[in-house]
């Protein structure tokens, strides 16, 4: 069972992180870059945020196909990580975020997004370009 102490000290880090992240909005978007002064990648971005914390994670979107426990949607919690297909091929995972405000599939997440935003931004996972693609939500704090 875990205590009290511990389950406060994950919520507030799992706060923390979305607060770090957010410090980042409008960071441009650059292929391939996980260094603020230039730009993020989304998975540079999911990178560079839990880096931060002491937790180090796939530096590419495709290292997220075989990490972490799939959760439920009524188990999404901020800071959960979510995993998308490529928006050209199922077979490849093409886009990470981070959960920023949990509700299972109406949750929104922040990203590096290389769509219309071109820049750190956070988006509604039920816009369909994101419902479609959805492939799995992983905890990646809690083993």
């Amino acid at each position: 069972m875990q205590s009290d102490l511990a389950k406060i000290q994950t919520a507030i880090e799992r706060d923390s992180i979305i607060s770090y992240a957010k410090q980042h909005l409008g960071t441009r978007y650059l292929y391939a870059s996980s260094n603020p002064g230039k730009g993020f990648d989304c998975s540079g971005f999911v990178y560079y945020v839990f880096k931060n914390f002491g937790l180090t994670l796939p530096r590419s979107s495709g290292g997220y196909k075989n990490i972490g426990k799939s959760l439920k949607p009524e188990e999404f919690k901020v800071g959960d990580v979510l995993v998308f297909y490529g928006y050209k091929d199922r077979n490849v995972i093409g886009h990470v975020g981070i959960i920023c405000e949990a509700n299972g599939m109406q949750s929104k997440f922040i990203h590096a997004s290389s769509g219309k935003a071109q820049k750190v931004t956070i988006t509604a996972l039920d816009e369909e370009h994101y419902t479609r693609r959805f492939y799995k939500c992983v905890d990646v704090l809690t083993e």
